[in-house]
């Protein structure tokens, strides 16, 4: 055993290369999980008709989208349960367990009876798949923002947390990728019949395989220093969350606003451009991989600014973007005649979206001590992904099925304004010390209660 090894809360800094690995590694794992996840949204178009007769095709969405929905109702339960085991577990076994959990969800989905085979049980196989999806990504959220962000450099910790929505992006990407492909490939009728049921067998497929790649992460430094704590009973409680109330509550404020403009025009907008703008699917999918390709190379320099000026002004810019500019891009949008016009709105929507998407991650796990980190992020976020960003595409059919759907628009402004007073009120968190070294760097002194360590 090595000199450090032996000694308690005094790990051997990380190298380049071990960030690097842990870098990639959360990353690709990550990728999967959401993969997994939106890919649901992004073939619903297709498989809606297997599991919900009925003529009135916004109808058929709506059921498809509020089983979408209730997958976000048990994101809290996931985030309370993989939140609390990565705080006293390590943030690595969290993230085994996750992808565990998404790949047998994937597997159900790929092999759901539909209602003409055996009614409503089909529906019944979609929901449970989708609950245990909710389970395994309220987890996977807290869990790679936490990892991420404390095996990142403390001056850099921006740009590595950015990578959480790269790799969100880019597994959305890999389902539209397979979607795009398939809509060349297969007729229509071989989609809606068959082919839909593909990417969730390949969904299973890739979480088996990063399953082993997470395996083989190391854990974090921050959470090795406080493993060595074995007084704190209380670590990655309810009750240590309670001593950081404030902050919880900070988390689900500025959540609001991103989290229902980036469903809006992510999951969302294939749907709308179809709906609403008369776009042929093919067309409109093809505007959203294109949107959401340059939405993913964004990312890291938003997240290289923040850590140079600090994360406010990208969330305030973010904020006034949203509050001012959702009813005239959405508008405009629903009258979009061509590929390229579409395309320019999504993407000037999709930059101001990249002032929250980029350093979110890194916000919220500044906001808290290691002891209760991944539970502070993944509790309260996971709520208001609950309560605002999974109901967010149900809420825009319902306004469009009532004909009203220029309301959605103003609900989304209304957000995103909520969390525009959050980010002007907040204090900036760039320079929060996440481990005992760092603080050790700040003071010039060794903290040894943990709950000195933000």
């Amino acid at each position: 055993m090595s000199s450090s090894a032996a000694v308690p809360g005094k790990p051997p800094a990380a190298s380049p290369g071990n960030r690097r690995l842990a870098l990639v590694g959360g990353s690709l794992g990550n990728l999967v999980e959401w993969y997994d996840w939106f890919v649901y949204a992004s073939f619903a178009i297709y498989f809606a008709d297997s599991f919900f007769p009925g003529d009135n095709p916004t109808t058929k969405l709506l059921n498809t989208a509020g089983i979408f929905a209730v997958g976000f109702l048990m994101r809290p339960v996931g985030g309370w349960i993989l939140g609390r085991a990565a705080d006293r577990h390590g943030r690595k076994s969290a993230l085994t367990l996750t992808v565990t959990m998404m790949s047998v969800a994937a597997l159900l989905i790929a092999v759901a009876p539909t209602y003409g085979q055996a009614g409503y049980f089909g529906a019944l196989v979609l929901l449970l798949a989708r609950l245990l999806q909710g389970l395994s990504i309220g987890g996977e959220y807290a869990a790679s923002a936490t990892y991420l962000t404390e095996a990142s450099a403390r001056d850099r910790r921006g740009l590595g947390s950015s990578f959480q929505y790269v790799s969100m992006t880019c597994g959305q990407l890999l389902g539209l990728a397979i979607l795009i492909t398939m809509q060349h490939t297969l007729t229509k009728d071989q989609l809606e019949s068959w082919g839909w049921r593909i990417p969730f067998a390949l969904g299973a497929l890739f979480a088996v395989v990063v399953f082993w790649l997470r395996r083989r992460l190391t854990e974090t430094e921050a959470f090795t220093e406080e493993s060595g704590d074995r007084t704190d009973s209380a670590r990655g409680t309810i009750k240590a969350l309670w001593e950081y109330r404030r902050e919880a509550g900070l988390v689900m404020a500025l959540t609001l606003g991103g989290t229902v403009a980036y469903y809006t025009y992510t999951t969302y907008l294939t749907k709308y451009l179809i709906g609403s703008a008369g776009m042929a699917k093919s067309t409109a999918t093809l505007v959203s991989f294109t949107a959401l390709t340059v939405f993913a190379l964004l990312q890291p320099f938003a997240g290289m600014l923040s850590d140079r000026i600090g994360r406010r002004p990208l969330l305030i810019t973010f904020a006034v973007g949203c509050t001012v500019g959702t009813y005239p891009i959405m508008t405009a949008l629903g009258s979009a005649s061509s590929y390229w016009s579409a395309l320019g709105l999504s993407l000037l929507a999709l930059v101001v979206v990249t002032g929250y998407t980029s350093i979110n991650a890194a916000v919220k796990a500044e906001l808290f001590p290691t002891r209760v980190r991944a539970l502070g992020v993944a509790l309260p976020y996971a709520v208001a992904n609950a309560l605002f960003g999974g109901t967010a595409e149900y809420v825009a059919l319902w306004f469009k099925d009532s004909g009203h759907e220029k309301v959605f628009f103003w609900y989304v402004s209304g957000c995103a304004l909520v969390s525009l007073v959050t980010y002007v009120l907040m204090p900036d968190t760039r320079n929060a010390a996440l481990s005992r070294a760092e603080v050790e760097a700040d003071t010039g002194r060794d903290p040894s209660p943990a709950r000195a360590v933000r």
